[in-house]
């Protein structure tokens, strides 16, 4: 999944950048309300944290101006600002959740989890902590994978690849869209490291089973389709 981090302060901005990164999403930093603006404006965002203090506009104007504009994903809003009264605002504002500072990551990331639940909860096959299609299993909190009962072991980059499916069954995927959500936006989408990273993916969920999942879309890219 992709998520676009609105902090100024770079320490926490890479501290955020880094833990997201390593528990498989895709990063994207602006450091300021207007930057956060045009990056929603040019990229599909699966959730956003969003700092309050932001050096041009306040990140309850922020807020505002994105659901304005039209971005329908969750907004985790993030602040010092520990009042009933903020809280309110920040919630009226257009944010889907509330952190106050300090935080831990495992907190961070447990909110981030909840939300991204909560925003594909009408996605075939999603329950609370787990996605299916077909025999394949995908457990959110455990971070595993099991097809037809048995235990695939996945690293970081493999399980984002193979949650991104999973939440966009029967849907080709172009390597753009794919690069924009398991990577980030820097990625060059032109290099070759997403077909190697599907054959990685293919060799473990695909190859022992008598049915293919992961099928390739001439001219598009790749499509999570159990064929008949």
């Amino acid at each position: 999944m992709r998520i676009l981090v609105v902090e100024d302060q770079v320490k926490m901005a890479n501290f955020l950048k880094q833990g997201l990164n390593e528990v498989g999403y895709a990063v994207d930093v602006a450091e300021c309300g207007s930057a956060a603006e045009a990056f929603l404006a040019q990229g599909d965002y699966d959730l956003v944290i969003l700092d309050v203090m932001l050096p041009d506009q306040s990140g309850i104007d922020t807020a505002r101006h994105i659901r304005r504009d039209g971005f329908a994903g969750p907004i985790l809003m993030v602040t010092a600002l520990s009042t009933t009264k903020d809280k309110v605002h920040g919630l009226d504002a257009g944010a889907d959740d509330y952190l106050t500072k300090p935080y831990s990551f495992d907190e961070l990331h447990a909110r981030v989890r909840a939300l991204l639940r909560r925003q594909n909860s009408g996605t075939k096959g999603t329950s609370a902590n787990t996605l299916k299609y077909a025999d394949l299993e995908l457990d959110l909190i455990q971070r595993k994978a099991r097809r037809a009962g048995q235990e695939i072991t996945l690293t970081t980059k493999e399980f984002a690849l193979l949650e991104y499916f999973m939440r966009n069954p029967e849907r080709p995927l172009g390597r753009v869209s794919i690069a924009e959500h398991v990577w980030d936006i820097h990625f060059d989408s032109e290099s070759n490291v997403i077909d190697v990273y599907i054959n990685m993916l293919r060799k473990k969920i695909d190859a022992p089973f008598a049915k293919r999942l992961i099928n390739t879309v001439v001219g598009t890219g790749y499509v999570l389709k159990e064929k008949t």
